[in-house]
């Protein structure tokens, strides 16, 4: 599904500084898009922008035996849990506070982005992700996303391809 022409184009200054600061690092360009609601849900991710669901990325934090691991996954999936801890060899996988979410990442719930984040954390992306030619992703608070191939997101958030979507019900 294409983007409408309505949305209005922003620019990088619309996200959030630190993530906005992690762009100019990496010599990268998006189109950042900044709402006046905040877009806190998957669902309303897609609405805004007019595209899949499943074309929305969602940057989990989890803790893996205490440690906290980033989770991408389409917004149309689930994390299956037990997938996750087998993919890491923990014997514990939770999802983690909003308080170890925002020391680890730097960011709030609701708008962390795929990378960028205060800290390095090993990074678990979902295969699945790479079934669009295009994915949208929170660009550090809950009022911006941007827009992105999939493999170049997954290839700048040092994500590892894995398969720890929940089976379809």
């Amino acid at each position: 599904m294409s983007t409408p022409d309505a949305t209005p184009a922003t620019t990088v200054s619309d996200a959030h500084p630190r993530f906005a600061k992690a762009l100019d690092e990496m010599g990268l360009q998006v189109d950042v898009r900044r709402f006046p609601e905040a877009i806190r849900t998957a669902a309303e991710a897609a609405a805004a922008v007019g595209c899949a669901l499943s074309q929305i990325v969602k940057s989990l934090i989890f803790e893996a035996d205490g440690v906290p691991v980033l989770v991408l996954m389409d917004g149309s999936s689930r994390v299956d849990v037990e997938l996750v801890r087998s993919e890491l060899g923990a014997a514990k996988v939770e999802r983690a506070r909003a308080t170890v979410v925002r020391e680890t990442t730097g960011y709030a719930i609701g708008g962390v982005p795929p990378f960028g984040h205060r800290t390095k954390t090993r990074v678990l992306a979902d295969r699945g992700l790479l079934g669009h030619a295009e994915v949208w992703a929170a660009a550090g608070h809950p009022h911006t996303v941007f827009r992105l191939d999939p493999a170049t997101l997954v290839e700048l958030a040092g994500g590892t391809l894995v398969d720890v979507r929940e089976p379809a019900a």
